[in-house]
């Protein structure tokens, strides 16, 4: 059945077309047959539909022929009309037979490059921490047993090179999960971003007891989106909050969310260092930092990973600062939000 026109406007128009091929088989209509075929098929006109057309206007009009010749000539030339106005049918179906061909070889394609992808992030996981770990134990080794019989610039090379090692290892861990968040299924649910920031928050307290940070967190934040994701974003972006906040006398991070051109906006935001908006576009490129690792310890991956997850939900990320005024990171995800509800803040220490 046809869907989006009524039959009666395809049917006058096709039986128009062949009224006039019986008297000139000309290819001016053979054109506007192509054309209706287009039209149809834009329209949503299937091509059973135009063949049972085809038939009924070519019945009726061989009842109204006068002699036997006409009726034949017509009869055998009538197809060539249906031929044409199906044509565009045809074609369009040649061309997703093209596209799905093309399609199966970009999967074949991209299944081989997930496959060496793996391959590699076994060789990164395996490989490269085995000498890692080899070299962290033996210069562990010469510390414990020859502290007593090298100088003091020995031993703060020895640390060095332990502290070098483990800041690999965090490298290959964050490398790792940026590679895993790019291929991970997302799975939508109901999500307490709250309740997660919450959770967060404690890990950080309990790792930096002497810290005294007011964490303010919203409640009642459910989105839909992936719990295990989500969790990794609020990781990346209250432990960020709470690195840049470890200079300030009295450090404040508040997780919210506000309501920007109709949409629910979620933000993490502190009162640390903040930094230029000049150089804001460097943010969520990996490696990239805007402060140095010695005051400020990392790899410069985990905004990255922030962003692949807020886009890999068809959402977007963002950030907003000024250089000792703190920064603010907002996110939004299309169909995430709650209903506006009061703010719930608590101090942690």
């Amino acid at each position: 059945m046809m869907n989006s026109v009524e039959p009666t406007s395809v049917a006058s128009r096709y039986s128009t077309l062949l009224m006039r091929w019986a008297d000139e088989e000309s290819e001016d209509v053979l054109e506007r047959a192509y054309e209706l075929g287009r039209s149809a098929w834009a329209e949503g006109v299937g091509v059973v539909e135009l063949v049972l057309l085809h038939h009924k206007s070519l019945a009726s009009l061989l009842h109204r022929l006068e002699t036997p010749d006409e009726v034949e000539r017509v009869a055998r030339s009538a197809g060539l009309l249906a031929a044409e106005c199906v044509s565009v049918f045809e074609m369009a179906m040649r061309g997703f037979q093209e596209a799905n061909s093309v399609l199966e070889e970009s999967n074949r394609r991209l299944e081989a490059a997930n496959r060496e992808l793996d391959a590699f992030s076994y060789a990164v996981s395996h490989d490269l921490r085995a000498p890692l770990r080899a070299i962290d134990g033996f210069s562990q080794a010469l510390i414990e047993d020859y502290a007593n019989r090298v100088d003091a610039e020995a031993l703060h090379r020895l640390n060095q090179l332990r502290s070098a090692t483990r800041r690999m290892n965090e490298l290959i861990d964050d490398l790792l999960r940026l590679s895993q968040v790019s291929r991970l299924e997302i799975s939508r649910e109901p999500t307490d971003l709250s309740a997660l920031a919450a959770e967060v928050g404690a890990e950080l307290q309990t790792r930096s007891p002497h810290r005294g940070v007011e964490l303010r967190i919203r409640s009642d934040m459910i989105i839909r989106a992936d719990p295990r994701l989500m969790r990794i974003v609020m990781e990346n972006l209250l432990g960020n909050a709470w690195k840049f906040t470890g200079m300030v006398t009295s450090p404040q991070i508040e997780v919210g969310q506000v309501r920007e051109g109709g949409e629910v906006v979620h933000f993490v935001r502190d009162n640390g260092i903040g930094f230029d908006m000049t150089e804001a576009e460097r943010l969520f490129h990996p490696y990239q930092r805007l402060h140095g690792a010695e005051l400020f310890p990392g790899t410069g991956i985990g905004l990255a990973t922030v962003q692949r997850i807020i886009e890999r939900h068809g959402g977007q990320v963002w950030a907003e600062a000024s250089p000792g005024e703190g920064a603010t990171f907002k996110f939004r995800i299309p169909g995430a939000g709650s209903e506006d509800v009061p703010s719930h803040g608590r101090r942690l220490r």
